[in-house]
């Protein structure tokens, strides 16, 4: 028998309290979960610094990728019958689901956006390049590996495979949606998968909702827009990043400082350091080696990494207000002014976050070419965007909505000295009185 078809003796599960059950019975897919790049995503969190803010969410890619699997393999097996479907991309599907994450970094989109790194482009390196994971699928075909980066690449040329890994209701986000809802305790995430999956259609170039279905997915794009705001987007998980993104910033700058030695040689983060990631050190990164260092930090020469790691290690958030920089300039450049004065240095300690920055998006048809718009299939075989027959949702399609948040360090600002320095700094941020009435 053929590796491709290979199938084990009898059938392997994983416990999931999402999907109660993870099915597995291709030798390929056991094989590929046995990598050691694969079991590296049990270190690292699906959530990142999230679990300072909601304490259960502690849960990893790992479990994220195998739950987008079993979607996808539930998908699949409704498909097996339907026209438009080619059976023969089975294995090509579970694959690509299984391993869609695999490139994902320690604390994922914070440590992305400070050394400019993309996650995908690591998941097709791992892919294609000298892994275990790339022998396994090597040896279901040659090439089938660069068959697998490609989906997740978004470039196959069946577009209907890439759209269940990748679209506006793909098995990437029914599973986080409701993990990420179950592990931070929030009940917005819920939503009828069951429902979904049962009226999900194969068409030529992608998957289509048959129309009595409609409610079922907008309930979905509800759950999705709540959690974005309720979950994704907290402003004290946003203020944990800052510190995580100004530790790196500041570790970076204190090696390329010729007048710093660390005391222990920060030997992971050197290629991140120096723009030049090799795969294997890439591999060698998870969040345990990362706090690693933040702990060892915390003993540093230099007193804004130390403090900083401090504050990250022992949940000592900075406060946050809403501000936005564009429409109250004058107030920033003064406050920036006021922090350099107080010898509180506002590139670490003064931080303007705009969620909107942030790498996850809504439901906005047309906005993203790689995401196409949600379609019903109407009893006569018409397709019909969403937005257009829900008014549930064409209410939040296209809206575009941004939250900006100041976050700086309280406890700096009550110890300074200079009273009138304190006083000016506080009014700005709160107004007048701010002194007696700040907490």
């Amino acid at each position: 028998m053929a590796y491709k078809d290979e199938q084990l003796s009898e059938e392997k599960v994983f416990k999931d309290p999402v999907h109660r059950y993870v099915h597995v019975r291709d030798r390929v897919i056991w094989d590929l979960i046995a990598t050691p790049e694969f079991q590296r995503l049990r270190r690292i969190k699906q959530l990142g610094t999230t679990n300072l803010t909601f304490h259960g969410a502690e849960h990893s890619r790992f479990n994220h990728s195998l739950g987008v699997y079993e979607i996808v393999r539930r998908i699949l097996y409704n498909f097996k019958d339907r026209p438009h479907w080619d059976n023969e991309e089975r294995l090509l599907c579970l694959c690509a689901a299984l391993l869609h994450d695999l490139g994902h970094g320690p604390f994922s989109h914070s440590f992305e956006k400070v050394f400019k790194l993309d996650h995908e482009h690591f998941t097709q390196e791992i892919i294609v390049g000298k892994t275990k994971v790339n022998e396994i699928l090597e040896r279901v075909e040659k090439g089938f590996s660069r068959k697998v980066a490609d989906v997740i690449a978004k470039t196959y040329e069946d577009q209907l495979v890439v759209s269940l890994i990748s679209s506006q209701i793909d098995a990437d986000r029914m599973d986080y949606l409701q993990r990420d809802a179950y592990y931070t305790g929030v009940s917005y995430g819920h939503f009828d998968m069951e429902r979904i999956l049962r009226v999900m259609r194969p068409i030529e170039d992608q998957v289509v909702i048959k129309s009595t279905g409609m409610h079922a997915v907008e309930d979905y794009i509800m759950s999705r827009y709540q959690m974005y705001w309720q979950v994704y987007f907290h402003p004290v998980t946003r203020s944990a990043e800052v510190i995580l993104s100004k530790i790196l910033h500041r570790a970076k700058y204190l090696h390329e400082s010729p007048d710093y030695t660390f005391k222990l040689e920060p030997t992971h983060f050197i290629s991140l350091f120096e723009g030049d990631v090799m795969l294997d050190d890439y591999l060698k990164l998870d969040e345990n080696i990362v706090q690693y260092y933040f702990q060892l930090w915390q003993e540093e020469e230099d007193e804004i990494i130390r403090d900083l790691c401090e504050r990250f290690m022992n949940r000592r958030l900075f406060k946050y207000i809403e501000f936005n920089p564009n429409h109250q300039m004058k107030e920033w450049l003064k406050l920036t002014q006021l922090f350099e004065q107080a010898g509180i240095d506002p590139e670490y300690y003064l931080v303007v976050d705009s969620s909107s920055d942030l790498p996850y998006d809504f439901y906005r048809p047309g906005e993203e070419e790689e995401r196409l718009p949600i379609h019903l299939q109407m009893p006569d075989g018409s397709l019909k965007e969403l937005s257009r027959h829900s008014d549930i949702v064409e209410s939040i399609s296209g809206k575009k909505r941004t939250d900006h948040k100041l976050y700086f360090p309280m406890d700096k600002l009550k110890s300074l000295e200079d009273e009138t320095m304190k006083q000016a700094i506080l009014e700005i941020l709160f107004g007048q009185g701010a002194s007696k009435n700040v907490d």
